[in-house]
């Protein structure tokens, strides 16, 4: 029997990171039927099952509960699809990282560009949720992307300034400035890859990516953080990214469990190809 992902160790290797946001497109049941299908994918699958690829799903915010109930189990994690800036008070409607955490989340999903651009969340707000997120103990799937189609170079210029600010801005209404230490997960999204028929080009998204895991590299005490690809991500694209794109988040293209499967199984042989390598080169 699998045991949930907080209690199974770590695999002492590399690990790909696989995320799926269920946005609104699912009601209560649809979403936990699709849980259960997940479930039994990831259950029998090794990858997931010793460590090799993280896998996390962000259910609409009323199935939380009963999604991490079925997909803990098969050790894959659970998180929101958003969170407030702050962890109480009298903010009607919103959900606070602290409410996650005592969900047992581990993940929270913070500025996506559908948030930018129908709520008018800022650097300055998607920056608060982060901090709001790491304090919490959460780890942000923290989108960042580029506005309109571009060259690659000017793409990884402007995401490096972007990540910068996200993780370094002050104080919004009296929040804490900065984000605190903690891993991050970078979602790397281009605003107008988004709901297209296609990704980005893999030499567009693989530049983007080098770039942004560069910063991370020297950014102290974000150890351990990803950067993974979304915009349209779907089956046979992984294998075709740098290295430095860790994984992929993905949209639509997962509500079909058997694509979902296909992307897991591509990202297990991308690990083991990777370890492949490493072996020979020892």
């Amino acid at each position: 029997m699998s045991r949930p992902a907080e209690t199974r160790p770590q695999a002492v290797r590399p690990q790909a990171v696989l995320g799926v946001s269920l946005k609104m497109y699912f009601g209560y049941e649809q979403t936990l039927d699709w849980c259960r299908s997940v479930a039994r994918i990831a259950a029998d699958h090794p990858a997931v099952q010793d460590g090799t690829v993280e896998l996390f799903v962000l259910p609409t915010a009323p199935a939380l509960r009963a999604a991490r109930a079925i997909l803990a189990p098969a050790g894959v994690g659970v998180g929101g699809q958003d969170l407030s800036w702050e962890d109480s008070g009298a903010f009607t409607g919103e959900v606070s990282g602290a409410v996650l955490a005592e969900l047992r989340c581990g993940y929270a999903e913070v500025g996506h560009a559908e948030r930018r651009r129908f709520f008018g969340e800022d650097d300055a707000m998607v920056a608060a949720k982060t901090a709001a997120a790491l304090r919490n103990g959460l780890t942000p799937v923290l989108c960042v992307g580029e506005p309109e189609r571009g060259n690659a170079d000017d793409a990884a210029q402007w995401c490096r300034r972007e990540l910068a600010a996200l993780l370094t801005m002050g104080a919004i209404d009296g929040a804490a400035a900065g984000a605190p230490e903690g891993r991050v997960i970078v979602a790397y999204e281009p605003h107008w890859a988004i709901g297209a028929p296609e990704p980005a080009s893999p030499e567009h998204v693989s530049a983007v990516a080098e770039a942004l895991a560069d910063a991370l590299a020297g950014m102290p005490g974000r150890e351990g953080s990803r950067v993974i690809y979304g915009g349209s991500a779907g089956p046979g694209l992984l294998g075709r990214l740098s290295p430095a794109v860790d994984g992929l988040f993905l949209g639509r293209f997962a509500h079909d469990p058997a694509a979902f499967a296909a992307v897991l199984d591509e990202a297990a042989a991308r690990v083991g190809a990777g370890l492949a390598h490493e072996g020979a080169r020892q």
